[in-house]
């Protein structure tokens, strides 16, 4: 399979587009087996293999130096991630399952993701792991699990730059292969003014922004939330995701402390007020416009 994207770059004052081709190759003839995905013009790979599969693969390529991800599914509370390098990916997957097994590792994860590139090395690989970690946990979307990286790396100018390079096209195929884990929740868009896209609600104590973006709406930092939350209007989920995010930090003192994604904007406003109401009609733009409203127009209703 192959997919084309595209990115934006600019140059002067316009936005420039242009486009990526990605290769997938379903090795096993399954999206729920070993992939493989590779970008036009690039020496990397991408290697995403279902934990169930890593002991018995013979690739060659799984044994090369590299970066992995090991993502873990969380039943209660946000998914956790693991960063990693190696010499020999495969080896040290290998022993990530006999952590496990013998209970050293408590954390159990289903897939890998790989990184693997011509010339890479210790050094290189080092470098790219601390950069990953720190990415991750700046865009905050899964907890991290790695503790320690190696911060002090000495390489030469034009390896920075292009190790720096080496990461963006990991950005792009492992949002390609299904995780967000090093894209912002809230991503930034030079072509837009940010004022137009800013909806707000304002009712009581109970004063927030938020926006739309492709995968739901986002709830501003710096927001103020209702304390009470009512059990008969409110979803469980809504109100175990309440206590969750006023227990672990996402809400200090009533105050929204960082971006927060959810699904819909029914479910930003059911968090803002702590009671159950239409998003779309509560969500107002500065001019006073509902976002029922700003759809309907955007869509020609």
């Amino acid at each position: 399979m192959i997919y084309f994207i595209h990115n934006c770059v600019y140059k002067g004052e316009a936005l420039m587009s242009y486009g990526k081709s990605i290769e997938l190759f379903l090795v096993n003839g399954s999206a729920d087996s070993l992939i493989t995905a590779e970008l036009s013009n690039w020496n990397g790979k991408a290697i995403k293999i279902p934990r169930i599969e890593v002991a018995s693969c013979d690739r060659d390529d799984i044994t090369q130096a590299g970066v992995y991800f090991l993502f873990c599914k969380e039943d209660d509370g946000p998914d956790s991630v693991y960063i990693g390098e190696a010499e020999n990916v495969k080896e040290r997957l290998c022993q990530h399952l006999r952590d496990y097994q013998a209970d050293k590792e408590k954390y159990y994860w289903n897939w890998a993701v790989i990184f693997i590139g011509r010339d890479l090395n210790k050094a290189l690989i080092r470098y790219l792991e601390n950069r990953l970690v720190e990415i991750a946990r700046e865009c905050k979307r899964y907890t991290v699990l790695t503790k320690n990286t190696f911060k002090n790396t000495v390489m030469k100018e034009s390896q920075f730059s292009v190790m720096e390079e080496f990461i963006d096209n990991i950005k792009i195929l492992i949002n390609a292969l299904g995780y967000k884990i090093l894209e912002p929740v809230l991503q930034s868009d030079k072509n837009s003014t940010m004022d137009d896209e800013i909806l707000n609600i304002t009712i009581g104590s109970a004063k927030a922004s938020g926006k739309v973006t492709t995968e739901g709406f986002v709830v501003l930092r710096g927001a103020t939330v209702n304390e009470k939350t009512s059990v008969k209007s409110l979803s469980p989920g809504m109100i175990k995701l309440r206590e969750r995010y006023f227990s672990d930090g996402h809400v200090k003192n009533l105050i929204v402390m960082e971006d927060i994604l959810f699904s819909s904007s029914s479910a930003a406003a059911d968090f803002v007020l702590g009671y159950s109401v239409s998003g779309p009609q509560m969500w107002k733009a500065k001019d006073g416009r509902s976002l029922k409203e700003i759809e309907s127009v955007n869509t020609g209703k």
